[in-house]
Parts: structure tokens; C-alpha cells; sequence
């Protein structure tokens, strides 16, 4: 369909919570659905990276993510519907602000429910990377950033300056 600007970090619709979707089939959700596809393949090809994008990124607050990482399509009102009790840490970036790195936690596996885009209820296993996209994908639906997630706020760092720090050593703060 087309590619969308990426709203960034102080947009207000950042900041909303979501609604459900009621109706896959709504041409406007099919249209949404094609948006975040486009809009994630395309920062991914000028940046090199991406995985994953969420609808209020690109302004819309419905419960729709797109992921393209392990498992490739749109998830529809997802939810978490179990957490493993080991988690792991680790640098996070988003690209409602692709100039800062967060240090948080995050559960190494999880299960989440979810209707694909043909209205299909599915389940999904995931564990390390995949969990961790999830969990950051499912937080933007829910009106949080990875920001609020950081351990403290000694662990928010540019890009530019991990980057130099761990042109030497490992990044520690």
C-alpha cells in the first residue's frame, strides 16, 4: 500500500493504548496491515536492520504489529498469554527513536495469542530474540516505549556514543 512516516519519540500517539480489532476483514485494516509491511521493509532496507513495527508508529491505534523475524506477518489484537521465569538483559532500540539504545529486561520465552490476518486465532512460541520483539512490539499497542522499560536512567545511551564505547570494550555504565 504505502510507506508511512515513523512517529517519533514525544508524538502523543506514542503514548495511547490501543483498541482491539473487530473486524479483520474492514478494508481499512487490510490497508494498515500493508502499511506496516511496506513501512518495515522499507526502513529495513535504508538502515539494515528492523524486525518488527507496531500500528501507533505509523499513527494508527489499533492492536495490529507486523513482524518480519522468525515469523513472518501481521498479528492482530496479540496478548501475552505466559511468561517464562528467566529473563535476560539487553540493549534495545526502537525506531520511534533510532538514535537511543535502552538497556532493560526482558523474559526469555513467552507464548502469545493472537488472530492473523485472515481472522485465524494462532499461538505462538517464542523464545529469545522473537520473545523479545514481541514483548517490545505488544508494549507499543499498550502505549509504552522501551524507554520506560530501562533499568534506571543511568541505562539510556545515543547510539552514536555505544557505538564509540564499543568500538573499544563491551558498553558499561
Amino acid at each position: 500500500m504505502a510507506i508511512k512516516e515513523i512517529l517519533l519519540l514525544g508524538n502523543p500517539i506514542l503514548r495511547k493504548r490501543c483498541m482491539p480489532v473487530r473486524d479483520v476483514r474492514l478494508r481499512e485494516v487490510r490497508e494498515s496491515i500493508a502499511d506496516l509491511r511496506d513501512t518495515l521493509a522499507d526502513f529495513r532496507a535504508r538502515s539494515g536492520f528492523g524486525r518488527g513495527i507496531a500500528a501507533p508508529q505509523i499513527g494508527v491505534t489499533q492492536q495490529i504489529l507486523y513482524i518480519d523475524f522468525e515469523y513472518a506477518g501481521a498479528l492482530i489484537n496479540p496478548r501475552i498469554t505466559k511468561r517464562g521465569r528467566t529473563k535476560f538483559r539487553l540493549w534495545d532500540d526502537c525506531f520511534s527513536f533510532p538514535d537511543i539504545l535502552v538497556f532493560l529486561e526482558r523474559n526469555m520465552s513467552i507464548e502469545v495469542a493472537f488472530m492473523d490476518e485472515h481472522g485465524t486465532k494462532q499461538t505462538l512460541q517464542a523464545r529469545g530474540g522473537l520473545a523479545e520483539l514481541l514483548q517490545h512490539e505488544i508494549d507499543h499497542l499498550n502505549g509504552i516505549l522501551a524507554i520506560d522499560r530501562a533499568i534506571d536512567s543511568k541505562h539510556i545511551i545515543l547510539r552514536s556514543e555505544y557505538e564509540r564505547r564499543s568500538a573499544h570494550s563491551p558498553v558499561t555504565l
